[in-house]
């Protein structure tokens, strides 16, 4: 009596798996994507702070603008620090969670000189458009998991290469959600925090690379770091 239906059922899955094997390919593209951010997220939630070296590119029309270099300090009570190198070789940004302001020092060897800029100043944002608050490795993580939730994936890019997991995740940009671009990441295994972000229009056409090196993790940042 039981067998019948068993025998339908699992003559059905085949059935469907074998017309139309990229459904469960997709699917299992899907989750292997997800499982990589969330590990992610689970490094980042557990570290207390760290340090970077970023350097940040813009393509317009195929042609790279200048790089912007700058040191980023991120601490778990939401304290950052941008310390440029270029094109502003002496400036240095400080912000302070839920802040609406950020403290712009033009000259670090001169810090009484400083000023107040609101977060939504087109000037304090990155050339990408970022805000200061939206700068930090956590912010962009979630991102990625907001995008995974929503976005269909179109195929599948993963793989490993030494010390670092390479994939490809499609997304709605980061500043105004309207355009699908397509991202290609490269993480770190040694901290499961990302060492470069490469962004390309739906097209294909590069509009932004990210180099992330020498990360320090929980450090114990001096409170002197942040200090206004």
């Amino acid at each position: 009596m039981l067998k019948t239906p068993i025998f339908f059922a699992i003559f059905f899955l085949i059935t469907v798996c074998w017309l139309n094997p990229a459904t469960a390919s997709e699917g299992s593209d899907e989750n292997r994507l997800l499982a990589m951010v969330k590990k992610m997220e689970l490094a980042f939630k557990a570290l207390q702070d760290y340090t970077c070296e970023v350097e940040q590119t813009l393509y317009e029309q195929g042609t790279e603008s200048q790089p912007h270099r700058f040191k980023f300090y991120y601490e778990r009570d939401y304290r950052i620090r941008v310390d440029f190198s270029s094109p502003y070789p002496s400036m240095t940004v400080l912000y302070r969670k839920e802040e609406k302001e950020a403290i712009v020092i033009p000259f670090r060897f001169f810090p009484a000189v400083r000023f107040h800029l609101s977060i939504d100043n087109p000037r304090l944002r990155s050339i990408a458009g970022q805000r200061i608050d939206q700068a930090h490795m956590g912010h962009f993580i979630d991102f990625l998991l907001k995008n995974l939730g929503k976005v269909v994936q179109k195929e599948d890019e993963f793989h490993e290469e030494g010390d670092q997991i390479k994939f490809g995740l499609w997304a709605m940009d980061y500043i105004e959600e309207k355009k699908l671009e397509k991202y290609r990441i490269s993480v770190s295994t040694k901290h499961w925090l990302p060492v470069r972000i490469e962004r390309y229009s739906r097209e294909g056409v590069p509009l932004e690379t990210t180099v992330i090196r020498n990360y320090t993790i929980d450090t114990h940042v001096a409170e002197k770091v942040f200090a206004p």
